[in-house]
């Protein structure tokens, strides 16, 4: 293999190389996106069932029937 082939076959790799960093990159991107998402819609759901805690009655205390 001559110094020219070896140099082609270099740039080769480095390319390929280049193309899947520039992938790899948008698919981390696209990842903290939707994890961004998901922790908004997270924080809403939290919300919405604190929310529906502080509605609901007291509960009962616990009381023998009275039958006992």
């Amino acid at each position: 293999m001559t110094v020219e082939e070896r140099l082609i076959e270099l740039e080769i790799r480095y390319t390929h190389q280049a193309d899947w960093l520039a992938s790899l990159d948008g698919t981390v991107a696209a990842q903290q996106r939707t994890l961004e998402r998901l922790e908004q819609r997270l924080a809403a759901l939290e919300r919405r069932l604190a929310a529906a805690v502080e509605t609901l009655e007291p509960p009962l205390p616990h009381e023998k029937p009275p039958h006992y």
